[in-house]
């Protein structure tokens, strides 16, 4: 490892600090960082900014030269070329490695679309407000528009906008049931006050950081309350996002309150 450490910005588009925000993408890289004890500072940017125009985006600033990364994946993996991150991967059998890809797979290239259809069609005035926040109010009634037509042509090119809302829903409670039989096993030997791992490991993989990324988006995203509604009816998913937000996230503002306070007092018992 490398003893400088560059400074690190991460560019989120929302501008709440010290806040999990309604990108997975932007709290799964957030995830990663802290799991990699790097610091870094926060700031909203914009896709106009970013290398490939996509959110997140991080600026590495190194000895006076600032590197623009982006795509969350391939940002994780420079900043472990970098010597700044451990290799998650390193010791996992093959069986984990590919088990822990299909997990990521499952989250970013499908429930990231049935996510997006969920907000941007289902619940399109709420999303338009919340994701193009920055705009004025009159630009947010020309820019929402074009986005909405945007993904609905995505979406259906992809196949997620062809499916009925049952459907959808059936495909999104499915993944999330799957993810909470897979943690059930875990707890069986977990330590009571500790984060748990979804590979049954000592220490998280990359799909850990994917999962809480997709958990934290989902129970603070007011556009995807058909999803926060199935999340929360997994008691142990909530509770394994809880613990990683503890863990890593203490300066932050945990989703909902009387989970904030039902936490404190779980501890202090």
């Amino acid at each position: 490892m490398t003893n400088a450490v560059p400074e690190l910005t991460l560019y989120r588009s929302f501008d709440c600090p010290g806040r999990h925000v309604w990108s997975p993408f932007v709290n799964k890289l957030e995830a990663r960082l802290r799991i990699a004890g790097l610091p870094y500072t926060v700031a909203p940017g914009s896709m106009r900014d970013a290398p490939r125009g996509k959110i997140p985006y991080l600026a590495v600033q190194d000895q006076g030269e600032t590197e623009l990364l982006d795509d969350t994946t391939l940002i994780a993996r420079r900043l472990i070329d970098k010597g700044l991150m451990k290799d998650l991967h390193s010791g996992l059998t093959p069986e984990q490695k590919t088990q822990d890809l299909g997990i990521r797979a499952l989250f970013e290239d499908k429930l990231a679309f049935y996510q997006t259809r969920e907000r941007w069609i289902d619940n399109y005035h709420t999303m338009r407000e919340g994701a193009l926040f920055a705009l004025p109010y009159p630009v947010r009634l020309l820019v929402g528009p074009l986005t909405y037509r945007a993904v609905s042509r995505t979406l259906h090119g992809q196949g997620t906008g062809r499916f009925t809302d049952d459907e959808v829903r059936r495909f999104k409670t499915e993944i999330w049931e799957s993810i909470n039989d897979l943690l059930v096993e875990v707890t069986n030997n977990a330590d009571p006050d500790a984060p748990f791992w979804l590979l049954g490991r000592a220490d998280p993989t990359e799909a850990d950081a994917t999962v809480f990324g997709f958990l934290a988006a989902g129970l603070v995203c007011e556009a995807a309350l058909e999803s926060q509604k199935i999340i929360r009816s997994f008691p142990i998913l909530v509770e394994y996002a809880r613990r990683i937000h503890v863990r890593y996230f203490s300066d932050y503002e945990l989703w909902d309150e009387g989970d904030k306070h039902r936490l404190l007092a779980s501890r202090d018992a």
